[in-house]
């Protein structure tokens, strides 16, 4: 019988383990591959946009398909989905999950500062470990002897993302304004003012509806790009056979070496068109935290990439018959009397496609904040059950304006492709770069392997780069500077704040001193609990020896509280917290580290306070426990887990004002929580600094502009912490105090 029902429940776990995966895979049809879904209609008439216009010839038509099919075969197929998503950092995606990757492997992270007690985490502990490979141990070694080459990794990564951010502003221009431009087949004296126009409203309206979340615009928008894809295909196959069914031979890679012989130099300069058959490729890594592995992976192999190849195909086997009309193939390939139809879902589809990016640039953009790369804005998790699907407004609506500015002022359709195209390339030159290192000192491969990825993927990308880079005068210059001012404005902040930690952990104030100033003023203990948050781990921050050296008073009860962020996506609920003594039991000063990986979702202030002090009274049974007091915090804290039931009925009754009673085997115990628990109903105060940064008078010119002028500006104009941490402000206690670094 128990066979049995172990049976049935194994069964029914993968039944729904299924049915989960089938839901992410119909899921991430409307959110990771609307970007490559939507470029066959603007990839051919990309790639004859220059002088490739002047070879008309069936082999160059069936040349470029070719280029097309192995592109999207190499790429997206075997680079991507074969190699890259393994990559995956427990289960995000991303050019910060790479370098995060490589950060707790190889300890070369550039970000936060580690303390040896988050090597007791049972993340790292449950990572496999491999024998050390003599590649790996250079590249150790390497990064360990040279610490610039580690301030460069982090600025390559930087550029990654900036460039991702950068494709969230091309990707919806890109994308509307090329569908919209179909109205001029059936409206040729329409003026272009109206086509803008129309794309700028379809904007306004793709942005406003990011707010609901990726969940329900998945739901939304997946069966347009259903749809779509049905309708590319049918129209591939109806192309094919009607036009030139002989176009399959195509797929041989001997009619790129034709092409390359016909075309010569202006074959080499439309690989800048030929690239945008694959934007959305890193989409599928980024946006890799709203889903799974096996359900991007399901997708893309079973759906996307047969659709796709399809729809390029009859494409080509049109243009064979239709060479005249290679500046509009996509739309008049259209039969006549299907025409609206497919226009209207075109233009829904380039909506969608709009949606991959969007999704990747508030998730890249949610991890550089949590590691210190961004200015603070506001995040809000629109999804109670996938935490990496979110949404930030400030990020979304400075998009929108981008886009809009981009529309109107580009105008032209083949200036926003190279751009375009540029984008894409850099981003994926830099993940190759990155799996060369995960090659061969994460996974432990041979290096061999790590130089035949290289070989395979870095040259074709590097092809496609040189391409690209001769057309920055062509509107190629505008991700570059987009990008250059992104990467600026991270390092400026990272820089800042990391000088900010600096100080304080170079001026923190230890105990002995505090206890014995402390007593030459008369220092005054007042009712209540005082929550301190402070970035020093040990020692008391400057900003407190600030405040009680101006009023010498403070509550009965202090918890100096020290939130970090580790480069891994989630901590285990169970050892975020990390509880200890600071100086004897009578002072009633403890400390409290709160870890969280990068893509861990943050508390609300009521539920985050409840759960600090049941974890101080968690500290407090568990010294009774284990015999003894932990004072010495610097260099051993316990790990708090889950409260123990007495705790938990404590304080639930403490919040209904009820006659309450905690069971514990010591006095001493019963009554210090008794005393946090009344102490707590006295009132809550939160205590942070509000510290002005500025550059000490010795500094270079250099310094004094990037601390003085861009950071503060930076500091001034972001998400004030207090608010990002959802503190009440009429419990906040702010104290001023200068930092000179």
């Amino acid at each position: 019988m128990d066979v049995e029902n172990l049976s049935a429940r194994q069964e029914s776990r993968y039944l729904k383990a299924c049915g989960t995966t089938l839901l992410l895979a119909y899921q991430s049809l409307g959110v990771v591959y609307g970007d490559l879904s939507i470029s066959p209609i603007y990839v051919y008439r990309s790639t004859f946009s220059g002088k490739l216009h002047l070879h008309e010839k069936d082999a160059v038509v069936l040349g470029v398909f070719s280029l097309v099919f192995w592109t999207l075969t190499l790429i997206p197929l075997c680079k991507y989905i074969l190699f890259v998503l393994q990559a995956d950092d427990n289960g995000e995606g991303g050019t910060f999950a790479l370098y995060s990757l490589m950060c707790r492997k190889l300890k070369i992270g550039h970000l936060r500062y580690s303390q040896p007690t988050d090597n007791d985490l049972s993340v790292y502990n449950s990572e496999t470990s491999q024998r050390e490979t003599r590649t790996s141990f250079l590249i150790k070694s390497f990064f360990d002897k040279h610490q610039s080459s580690r301030v460069v990794l982090l600025l390559v990564v930087l550029l990654g993302t900036s460039m991702i951010i950068g494709d969230g502003v091309l990707t919806p221009t890109m994308s509307v304004l090329s569908a919209v431009s179909g109205i001029h087949i059936k409206a040729p004296n329409l003026h272009e003012n109206y086509i803008i126009f129309i794309a700028c409203m379809i904007l306004i309206g793709l942005f406003s509806l990011q707010h609901y979340g990726t969940h329900k615009v998945g739901f939304l928008f997946a069966p347009i790009l259903i749809a779509w894809l049905c309708c590319i295909s049918g129209l591939g196959i109806y192309n094919i056979f009607k036009w030139n069914p002989s176009v399959c031979r195509a797929m041989s890679p001997y009619y790129i070496y034709n092409f390359f012989k016909e075309t010569g130099k202006d074959g080499w300069s439309s690989l800048g068109g030929i690239i945008l058959c694959i934007t959305g490729s890193e989409a599928m890594f980024a946006d890799l935290g709203h889903f799974s592995i096996i359900s991007i992976r399901m997708t893309f192999t079973a759906v996307v990439y047969p659709c796709l190849v399809i729809a390029y195909m009859g494409e080509a086997a049109y243009l064979t018959e239709h060479i005249e009309d290679l500046e509009k193939s996509f739309y008049k390939s259209i039969p006549e009397h299907i025409f609206w139809p497919v226009f209207i879902i075109a233009t829904l589809a380039t909506v969608v496609g709009s949606q991959a990016i969007i999704s990747a640039t508030f998730s890249i953009i949610s991890q550089c904040q949590a590691l210190g790369c961004f200015p603070r804005v506001k995040i809000t998790h629109t999804s109670s059950d996938i935490h990496g699907q979110i949404y930030i407004p400030e990020i979304n609506w400075l998009l929108m304006f981008l886009c809009i500015i981009l529309t109107i002022t580009f105008k032209d359709f083949h200036l926003i492709g190279n751009a375009f195209g540029l984008t894409v390339i850099i981003v994926m030159l830099i993940t190759t770069c990155l799996m060369f290192l995960i090659i061969t000192t994460v996974w432990k491969r041979t290096v061999i392997l790590a130089l035949l990825f290289i070989l395979m993927f870095g040259s074709i990308e590097l092809v496609y780069f040189s391409a690209c880079l001769a057309k920055v005068h062509h509107g190629g210059w505008l991700p570059l500077v987009f990008s250059l001012v992104t990467l600026m404005l991270m390092s400026v902040w990272h820089y800042g704040t990391a000088k900010k930690q600096d100080f304080e952990f170079q001026n923190k104030v230890c105990l002995d001193w505090f206890l014995g100033f402390g007593q030459s003023l008369g220092m005054v203990r007042l009712p209540g609990i005082g929550l301190i948050y402070t970035s020093t781990t040990n020692g008391l921050p400057p900003m407190f020896a600030h405040f009680i050296t101006n009023f010498p008073a403070f509550h009965r009860i202090c918890i100096f509280i020290s939130l970090h962020t580790l480069t891994i996506p989630k901590v285990p609920l169970d050892e975020q917290f990390l509880i200890g003594r600071i100086g004897p039991a009578e002072y009633r000063l403890f400390q409290c580290i709160v870890r969280y990986g990068y893509k861990d979702a943050r508390k609300d202030s009521d539920e985050f306070e409840n759960q600090v002090f049941m974890k101080v009274a968690e500290f407090m049974q568990q010294e009774v426990i284990t015999g003894k007091s932990n004072t010495n915090y610097e260099y051993e804290m316990p790990v708090v887990g889950k409260p123990s039931e007495p705790v938990i009925d404590a304080f639930s009754k403490a919040k209904t004002k009820r006659k309450y009673k905690v069971r514990f085997t010591e006095v001493g115990v019963m009554d210090e929580v008794s005393e946090l628990i009344e102490q707590k109903e006295s009132g809550v105060s939160y205590m942070m600094g509000n510290t002005c940064v500025i550059a000490h008078d010795s500094s270079s010119f250099l310094k004094r502009i990037v601390i003085n002028i861009i950071y503060g500006f930076l500091r001034r104009n972001s998400r004030r912490r207090a608010v990002a941490l959802g503190i009440p402000h009429p419990s906040l206690i702010e104290v001023g105090i200068v930092y000179r670094v």
